[in-house]
């Protein structure tokens, strides 16, 4: 577990420097490591069921949508979903399209009493590069990590 420890400070020194309210930034392949590493970590994708079924699941992930498709509504019962399906005191990894919901993801996990939260930096599909495409400029499926399209 030592590679992981640094993995983890990495990501924690990620978060000091972004004054993040959680533990830290994880990037795409770090948070693959830690989990294959830990038993007890957990990938939580907060994108929404039409990313899932359209555009692909990361293997053993657990899915609660941060917001719901169409229309971006928030899910009220975002918190309730997290806490029916992952311990407070787990090592949680939020992921969603390119980093920002899992942010937001991230930070209401932290202020709902989750002590060992990060965001997963960059998504599963990265940022849109010069054409707006994603999976050219960072990301789960870019760094060629486990994925499956259902």
């Amino acid at each position: 577990m030592p590679a992981t420890s640094a993995l983890l400070e990495a990501a924690h020194q990620r978060g000091l420097a972004k004054a993040l309210s959680y533990q830290g930034a994880l990037l795409p392949r770090e948070a693959y490591e830690v989990r294959q590493a830990t038993s007890t970590a957990y990938i939580v994708d907060v994108r929404t069921q039409a990313e899932f079924n359209y555009v692909g699941r990361i293997p053993k992930s657990v899915e609660i949508e941060w917001q719901t498709y169409p229309g971006g509504v928030p899910n009220d019962a975002f918190l309730e979903q997290l806490q029916s399906q992952v311990e407070k005191d787990a090592l949680v990894m939020f992921i969603c399209r390119s980093g920002v919901r899992s942010h937001a993801a991230a930070q209401a996990a932290a202020a709902a009493g989750y002590r060992n939260v990060y965001n997963v930096l960059e998504g599963f599909q990265g940022d849109a590069d010069a054409n707006g495409h994603r999976d050219s400029v960072g990301g789960w499926r870019f760094a060629g990590l486990p994925w499956y399209k259902s």
